[in-house]
């Protein structure tokens, strides 16, 4: 089993139908400065928190800038058992310029 790739558009319509856990890799000051609302911010420093914390069955989708860096690390999560795992095709930037 592998991740699964979803658009902005995807995401979008996913977040009204049911409850996804956004874990967003991106830099503090690129956080900061916007994200996808009810984001995680996810790195080195809390991912074996986030691990303990999310359901092998969790949906989850992985989001970075443009939507290259969120690929391995949704693998990564894949294969620790974690079945229902996306990553954001064109990442946050293509997020942004879909929801304003």
């Amino acid at each position: 089993m592998s991740f699964k790739r979803i658009d902005g558009w995807g995401l979008k319509q996913m977040l009204s139908d049911q409850a996804v856990i956004i874990a967003d890799i991106r830099d503090d000051a690129s956080f900061s400065a916007g994200h996808i609302e009810g984001s995680v911010q996810l790195g080195n420093h809390n991912l074996s928190e986030f691990m303990n914390d999310a359901e092998e069955t969790d949906l989850i989708v992985v989001v970075c800038y443009h939507g290259h860096s969120s690929q391995p690390v949704a693998g990564f999560l894949v294969e620790q058992g974690y079945n229902n795992v996306y990553s954001l095709d064109g990442g946050y930037t293509d997020w942004a310029a879909i929801t304003g």
